[in-house]
């Protein structure tokens, strides 16, 4: 009988072949936001000022309304990945897995509201 850690008995077996893709998902929704994030607060910035009506009109334009949704979109899928991250290293067992179907779900809900919300606004 050997007696071994859960350590030793891990060692050398390999990654969990995850850590990569997720890297490179928040590498890529990172340098997204880079970009997205000041676009949005010029083109947010540009509607504010003026009368109902008028935000209305610029935020119907296809360019204000492209940049909301994919800075909502990319922002909250960047934040949902974290959140699992955190989930997944804090919270054990079925309670950990319960909230991380709850987190994605509500997630993925925002984003379809939101784009709900500019679609009717550009529609």
């Amino acid at each position: 009988m050997q007696f071994l850690t859960d350590r030793k008995r891990a060692q050398g077996l390999g990654s969990g072949r995850g850590g990569t893709h997720h890297h490179w998902q928040m590498m890529v929704t990172s340098m997204l936001l880079v970009v997205l994030g000041p676009l949005f607060v010029i083109t947010f910035g540009l509607g504010l000022g003026g009368t109902y009506e008028e935000v209305l009109a610029y935020f119907a334009r296809p360019l204000p309304a492209l940049i909301t949704i994919l800075t909502l979109a990319v922002g909250i899928y960047h934040v949902m990945q974290e959140t699992l991250v955190a989930v997944e290293d804090y919270v054990p067992g079925i309670a950990g897995k319960i909230t991380m179907v709850v987190v994605t779900a509500f997630s993925y809900a925002l984003i379809a509201a939101g784009i709900f919300a500019v679609a009717r606004i550009a529609l």
